[in-house]
């Protein structure tokens, strides 16, 4: 599978940030380099990686509810990952290359804010 084209790529930006700014109190900065997305600014849910230290990876790294990452990873490794730094806490990596299922990654997205949104959040989020 190739790399996503820089015109594929800045699509996918702004696709995320439809999705991640619709979500209740979230902004976007980038936080290492890379567009992050954040609740009251100050917690990250979503970061977007773009070859990061050549990993050779067009992915979001996300917050994940535990026993998600592990279930994701051993269902399909093709498509999903453990990341560095964060996947020790569970974070999700969710490869960008290729067929995207968008539907699927927006859902990936507002599980991502609700695993770590404060609960009034959450539920502004459902109502």
């Amino acid at each position: 599978m190739s790399y996503p084209s820089a015109a594929a790529r800045a699509a996918a930006l702004a696709r995320l940030r439809t999705v991640c700014l619709a979500l209740p109190e979230t902004t976007e900065r980038l936080s290492h380099g890379a567009p992050t997305f954040f609740i009251r600014d100050t917690t990250s849910f979503l970061m977007l990686l773009d070859n990061h230290h050549g990993d050779g990876r067009f992915a979001i790294w996300c917050a994940a509810e535990p026993g998600t990452q592990e279930a994701l990873v051993a269902g399909d490794p093709d498509r999903f990952f453990r990341p560095p730094y964060v996947g020790h806490r569970g974070w999700l990596g969710v490869m960008l290359h290729g067929r995207v299922d968008w539907v699927d990654v927006a859902g990936i997205a507002e599980d991502a804010f609700c695993a770590v949104a404060p609960k009034k959040l959450v539920d502004a989020l459902g109502a």
